[in-house]
């Protein structure tokens, strides 16, 4: 039995359709009614936080999708707590390619905890530390909404998004092999795209009159992704994240999703054909 978490996410839904479209036998942990995913889906109502809930979801369970949301360790001590009680063999998790910075940026520092926690389990693990995801441009939405315009905060950085889908591609191909225990597989997209590129091949996909505005400052990037205020921490390590972006003009990318699925990544002009809909929607 293979459980997966975060399944109502970016990532989770595309894993819960590669798993059970390969027919593989698998149950799915949600806070919820989760009408995204199929109906006749396994599914246990838990919380990682609330660690008593989860003897039932973890229970026959060999193999581990983790994702914790947010930025502490809670979420992820009890389900690694949960794992080592039910005999869980392997964990995949996803983790960031972050923890690559030299020095490691606080979002970094954050999934490197994760990492060791699980590393000191004992239980076999394959980390992914994917870049950045295609669906940040769902983040641009507001602005859109309200401006026909996209915040720049990171030109004249550039770098190659990775369609959600294709994480899920390479999880599923994982969780499913004991081929790759104790891999650390950095995950990125061929592309590497500047910011006013990306809103260029989303407004071609559209339709839309789109402008790209430089921001005044990396504050105002924040601002505008959450307009009723970030936690300080998080607001911190994204400035952090953008300053780093801007530095690197070149574009951080690896050949992991061909190398493992043998096929070359999808492409940002893919995932916009995909979701234009939800874009043309916004300022409808």
């Amino acid at each position: 039995m293979l459980l997966v978490t975060g399944a109502t996410g970016n990532v989770g839904r595309e894993l819960v359709r590669e798993l059970d479209e390969a027919g593989v036998r698998f149950r799915v942990l949600v806070r919820g009614a989760a009408g995204v995913l199929p109906d006749h889906v396994e599914r246990v109502v838990a919380d990682l936080g609330s660690p008593a809930a989860l003897g039932r979801a973890f229970e026959g369970v060999e193999r581990l999708f983790l994702l914790t949301p947010g930025i502490g360790l809670e979420h992820a001590e009890n389900a690694v707590a949960a794992a080592k009680s039910a005999g869980v063999r392997h964990i995949v998790h996803l983790s960031s390619f972050n923890v690559l910075g030299d020095p490691m940026p606080a979002m970094g520092r954050w999934h490197h905890e994760r990492e060791e926690l699980i590393r000191g389990s004992g239980i076999a693990a394959t980390f992914l530390r994917p870049g950045g995801f295609m669906t940040n441009a769902f983040d641009w939405l507001p602005t859109i909404r309200d401006g026909r315009y996209v915040p720049d905060p990171i030109s004249p950085g550039r770098y190659a998004p990775i369609d959600p889908a294709d994480i899920a591609a390479v999880a599923a191909l994982v969780l499913r092999s004991d081929e790759h225990f104790g891999s650390e597989l950095v995950l990125t997209g061929d592309e590497p795209l500047s910011l006013p590129e990306q809103v260029g091949v989303l407004a071609e996909a559209t339709g839309l009159d789109i402008e790209v505005r430089p921001v005044a400052s990396l504050e105002e990037a924040v601002a505008s992704r959450f307009p009723n205020g970030a936690p300080p921490a998080l607001a911190d390590a994204i400035i952090e994240g953008f300053a780093l972006l801007r530095q690197d003009t070149a574009g951080f990318r690896t050949d992991t999703v061909e190398r493992l699925l043998g096929r070359e990544p999808l492409t940002f002009a893919d995932w916009c054909a995909r979701n234009a809909d939800a874009f043309r929607e916004a300022i409808a």
